[in-house]
């Protein structure tokens, strides 16, 4: 009996929507792709530089990276598509695999965020794991009445789930890890800083020896305290790499060993009758077409290229472990600081963040509150201790491995003395570590200080050669003090903070309007663009509490009509150079304008406040 138009209508219209569900699965494969190249491209800046800890510079834990993340985890996301052939299988295995070691490379990342920061980031990545891990479980309930060996391939889903989920709970554990790190670092740097600012040396009579050697110890102190290399150097970040390396290589095989032979096995009836049934997934077509291929295939080269940084940053925390591994005992191995609990314990003795009036509701409530985050510290600490279990054995084992093949040479760090004595210097002095660190390696030394003799030379090849010809030029270096000095009365009737970028802006747009050469006008200008750069950094540096940063933000808006333009507060600084006017009646003119510009400025900002 034919079907009539309205039975057929539903059937055509799916039809229709299944055409384009292999271009949505490129849609998938595409964000895998970026994701694989940007933790690709992570992993070759580190080696080129030499940073075996792999820092997270392009893929990092951030809105984009989440996003792309929901992307690329449609297949685990989806409950309506079936696994109709053994490509649905791997790509959706791959797609929680993968999920996994993009969580394991965002570890160090965190570091670079500030507390609001990790907690929006944190919040999110854990809405989506915790989204894809019910959507298994949830699928894996739905498919209890397929054939057995059918339902034993989706139970590795919920494995691969449960170690997301562990992967979930160690960047809840680092994150908690980076306030109290970089409190930490922080005290540390400031004495050390303090500590290298009394050394009795004459600022300006620095030979280029002495003065290298403190660019160097600087360096060291910066890159050894680095929230990112912190963190990597830390048990729980370091030995996320074993459990990646383990989860890609115990996973992802499987589907391809099972998937691709008949399956035989029995389905349940309504009555619970066990029927035998022969199915065999190879020969179906996936509702993703040929297009699944592609995302299993770049997201098993994801997986890849992920498990590349969390390895090595396990390798290179081994590797710190072996160099003092006989110098503690196992109870010192396995203890652990306050840093990892330092915010949980603030939490827990702080008071409420939220008022309640009734006092046994209070009391309840506080008794529960701190149960809870004791119960978190509890969790926390067995977290910490398990990871450095782990990481004590990897390292006796890599000592032992290390004893096989080499001789048993403890490593020799970079030896000297104090400045001035013409030796090299000790940098060991500058390491900053967290306490119960082990000691850095002297080829981790070596590196840093070659990345920062590299810098060194490149700035010797790229010196300001316009600026340097101009400072020879130069009688003295007085010009801009006084110009910027208290006797020269201030347009403003408020007196403005000391800056020095606006006051060399000023003064190079008065130069620019009195020069009668274009050619010399166009040397000052190329000139002052090389010191800009250098001035702005002297000011964020000395400006530690932020007070300068809108006159920077105006200086900038002023120097780009100078050097782009020729103008100054609107006003043509070519036209300034009227024939036969003298230099004195044209900064008299350019005193009128700025003059004229203040007290229109001053008029828009009282009406501003009535009306406000």
């Amino acid at each position: 009996m034919a079907s009539s138009p309205d039975e057929e209508y539903p059937n055509i219209v799916q039809k229709s929507l299944d055409s384009t569900t292999p271009w949505i699965g490129m849609y998938i494969a595409a964000a895998s792709a970026v994701c694989t190249l940007a933790m690709a491209v992570d992993a070759f800046i580190g080696f080129r530089r030499k940073k075996y800890w792999i820092p997270c510079k392009y893929f990092s834990l951030n809105a984009f990276s989440l996003t792309l993340l929901a992307v690329a985890m449609k297949l685990p996301l989806d409950l309506t598509t079936l696994e109709k052939s053994s490509g649905d299988i791997i790509a959706r295995m791959s797609s929680l695999v993968l999920m996994s070691c993009c969580m394991s490379n965002f570890m160090t990342s965190l570091g670079a965020m500030e507390s609001t920061e990790i907690v929006l980031n944190m919040a999110a990545l854990g809405i989506l794991v915790l989204t894809i891990a019910g959507n298994v479980c949830i699928h894996l309930v739905q498919m209890r009445s397929f054939p057995l060996i059918l339902y034993v391939l989706l139970s590795q889903h919920v494995i691969s789930a449960v170690i997301m989920l562990i992967f979930l709970a160690m960047l809840c554990s680092v994150s908690l890890l980076v306030p109290g790190a970089k409190r930490y670092i922080g005290l540390k740097y400031n004495e050390m800083h303090k500590s290298v600012s009394k050394r009795q040396v004459e600022w300006g009579r620095f030979s280029s020896d002495e003065l290298e050697n403190m660019v160097k110890g600087y360096w060291v102190m910066t890159q050894t305290s680095s929230p990112q290399f912190v963190l990597a150097r830390s048990a729980i970040s370091s030995i996320s790499g074993l459990l990646c390396l383990f989860t890609g290589v115990s996973t992802i095989p499987l589907p391809f060993v099972l998937a691709r032979f008949p399956i035989k096995g029995f389905t349940l009836d309504d009555n619970g009758t066990k029927n035998s049934t022969i199915i065999s997934l190879v020969f179906h077509v996936s509702d993703y077409g040929w297009s699944v291929d592609c995302i299993s295939v770049i997201q098993i080269t994801g997986v890849a290229m992920g498990t590349i940084a969390p390895l090595l940053r396990w390798l290179a925390a081994s590797w710190f472990k072996i160099c003092e591994i006989e110098r503690k005992s196992f109870r010192d191995e396995v203890k652990v600081d306050k840093y990892w609990t330092w915010r949980l314990v603030e939490w827990r003795d702080g008071s409420l963040p939220f008022q309640v009036q009734n006092r046994v509701c209070k009391k309840l409530l506080r008794d529960a509150v701190r149960f809870l985050l004791n119960f978190c510290i509890g969790v926390q600490i067995l977290l910490v201790s398990a990871a450095k279990l782990v990481l004590f054995l990897s390292a006796r084992f890599g000592s032992a491995v290390f004893l096989c093949f080499c001789k048993n040479k403890r490593p020799v760090l970079v030896g000297g003395s104090e400045f001035g004595e013409g030796a090299q210097l000790d940098f060991r002095q500058y390491v900053i570590l967290l306490e119960g660190e082990p000691q850095l390696p002297s080829k981790i030394l070596k590196n840093i200080c070659s990345e920062a003799d590299k810098l060194i030379k490149v700035g010797e090849k790229k010196q300001p050669k316009n600026l340097i010809q101009l400072l020879k030029m130069s009688s003295n270096f007085k010009g801009v003090g006084r110009f910027d000095c208290i006797q020269v009365p201030s347009l403003h009737s408020q007196e403005l903070p000391n800056c020095w970028s606006l006051p060399v802006v000023t003064l190079t747009a008065i130069s620019v309007s009195l020069l009668n050469i274009d050619e010399k006008a166009n040397q000052l200008l190329v000139c002052i663009s090389e010191v800009l750069p250098i001035v702005k950094l002297i000011e964020e540096t000395l400006d530690r509490t932020g007070e300068l940063e809108s006159i920077r933000k105006a200086t900038d808006m002023v120097w780009e009509k100078v050097d782009l333009y020729r103008k100054w507060d609107d006003a043509d600084l070519n036209s300034m150079r009227v024939r036969g006017a003298t230099h004195k009646e044209t900064l008299q003119n350019l005193s009128n304008i700025a003059e004229k510009d203040c007290s229109n400025n001053l008029g828009k900002i009282g009406r501003w406040r009535e009306t406000s």
